[in-house]
């Protein structure tokens, strides 16, 4: 779900949609187009996250294995060992 607001209401109404972008991404627009969108601090962390396993070859390897039934999966108690 995403509002949407005109740099002019945004300008008004920012600590309200600063309070808004908790719960859910904002976009801004200028003359009718999707020019930004404001978000919570906990969800651009979340994206961070996801990027970095993106970019990590392990990551999605492990991933891919997953989704074709090919992973290997242990009981929790091999972390005892650790």
């Amino acid at each position: 779900m995403s509002d949407s607001y005109t740099i002019k209401t945004a300008q008004q109404r920012f600590s309200a949609l600063v309070e808004e972008a908790v719960d859910h991404p904002v976009t801004i627009t200028k003359q009718g187009r999707a020019v930004a969108v404001l978000i919570s601090m906990e969800r651009m962390e979340a994206i961070g996250e996801t990027m970095e396993l993106l970019a990590d070859p392990k990551a999605m390897s492990a991933i891919r294995k997953h989704r074709a039934d090919k992973a290997k999966y242990h009981d929790v108690s091999v972390l005892d060992g650790i």
